[in-house]
């Protein structure tokens, strides 16, 4: 039965009271009520139609509701959902072989997330660490960086403003600027266990790193005997135009993690390690109920099915600097608002000249209706669906531009 407008608005009201009401006040959410995605795009309860540009924070890679994900999990819903990882299932064991094929790693631990993903490699590194010498523990991870949201990897996250409420804090995790590769050779010593670094700083406002500093924790891990930790939960699965961004620096981590758009909606997360990395951890050394569940990985085996058959790592990469470019050409009609357009592949940050990212991200939400994220205050992120066409980055562009313009 079709609704009224009325009956929308007020089961749309209906949600939001409800959410005010029940919901942890942990998210500072905008007035609308998404119902339904089709490829690129999502709809509220009235009917109207966003262009997403975020796919919810990197995870919708291959868009919303794909026909071909859609019917395997279908079919896998009516087969089986879950057993515990004492016993094996076809689709988790199939998707470590593939990850493990697609990538220069031997071993992988399944879990539902990237901060899981993140104190697995945490895990190791301070296990295979004390097995070396007992002092062996340091983490050094980069300011401004972000790992999650659990205790271990709120403190590996290298901004205050995420851990200082919740201190007393773990011990053993330094921190040094992001690409400052002298601060990193001096920092590294005989009692690092790890370097844990992102490829390009998400949460810190999309910061690539540079191959130099890639390469020096590279050299400083091996010199150290310590592991090199990739953190790939936001750059991983083609978003930058390559399958894992590691690949662009000429060099293999120890560890990477993953998450986010590995699922394409559906939560999972993915330590994978080689060398004695891999060879850490035994039974009962770690474990997780959910993690790798059929359903799970699933998702994910749809996912990798998709990126190769449309071929989304080349579209990262060629679309998203289509739309790097177009944001170029943007920049010379505000160039009082807008600074620097930087990123890698479907992994764009646009740095302003004003404090009025958050502005310009409610505008284009309420007004434009187009689906973008604020980094601070003088950041625009923009991590679309790798399935994001020419033409749909020129709409987001022109929608872009009416909300910087209505400032």
């Amino acid at each position: 039965m079709t609704q009224t407008v009325n009956e929308v608005q007020v089961e749309n009201s209906q949600a939001q009271q409800w959410d005010a009401d029940h919901v942890m006040t942990t998210y500072a959410r905008f007035g609308v009520t998404f119902t339904r995605g089709e490829g690129a795009y999502l709809y509220d309860a009235s009917g109207r139609r966003y262009l997403d540009m975020l796919a919810g924070i990197a995870v919708c890679s291959v868009g919303h509701c794909h026909p071909y994900m859609t019917r395997a999990l279908q079919e896998q819903a009516a087969t089986l959902l879950h057993v515990s990882n004492l016993y094996l299932t076809e689709p988790q064991a199939r998707l470590a072989r593939r990850l493990i094929e697609l990538s220069d790693f031997e071993r992988v631990f399944f879990c539902n997330s990237g901060a899981e993903a993140n104190e697995a490699a945490l895990k190791i590194a301070r296990k295979r660490g004390r097995g070396i010498r007992e002092s062996k523990t340091g983490i050094i991870t980069a300011k401004n960086s972000f790992h999650g949201r659990t205790i271990a990897t709120v403190t590996a996250t290298g901004q205050p403003k995420y851990s200082e409420a919740f201190a007393p804090l773990p011990g053993g995790f330094f921190y040094v600027p992001f690409n400052d590769v002298d601060a990193l050779r001096e920092a590294v010593n005989g009692d690092t266990a790890a370097i844990l670094l992102e490829p390009i700083q998400g949460e810190g406002g999309i910061i690539p790193a540079t191959p130099e500093y890639i390469k020096a924790a590279r050299d400083l891990a091996e010199k150290n005997d310590a592991l090199l930790i990739m953190d790939e939960v936001q750059t991983g699965v083609g978003r930058t135009g390559t399958l894992w961004a590691y690949q662009q620096f000429g060099i293999v981590p120890d560890i990477m993690t993953l998450a986010k758009g590995l699922g394409g909606g559906i939560p999972i997360g993915a330590c994978l390690a080689r060398g004695s990395a891999a060879a850490t951890l035994v039974p009962g050394d770690h474990g997780t109920t959910f993690g790798g569940n059929p359903f799970a990985t699933t998702a994910a085996n749809a996912v990798l099915d998709i990126l190769a058959d449309e071929e989304l790592t080349a579209n990262a990469r060629d679309t998203g600097a289509y739309l790097q470019a177009e944001l170029a050409e943007l920049a010379t009609t505000f160039p009082d608002v807008i600074g620097e357009v930087r990123g890698k592949g479907l992994m764009i940050g646009i740095g302003l000249h004003q404090p009025v990212a958050k502005a310009v991200v409610k505008h284009a939400l309420l007004d434009c209706g187009l689906v973008i994220n604020a980094i601070g205050d003088n950041t625009i992120r923009l991590l679309p669906p790798l399935t994001l066409t020419t033409d749909q980055a020129e709409e987001g562009v022109a929608l872009l531009a009416k909300a910087i313009a209505a400032q």
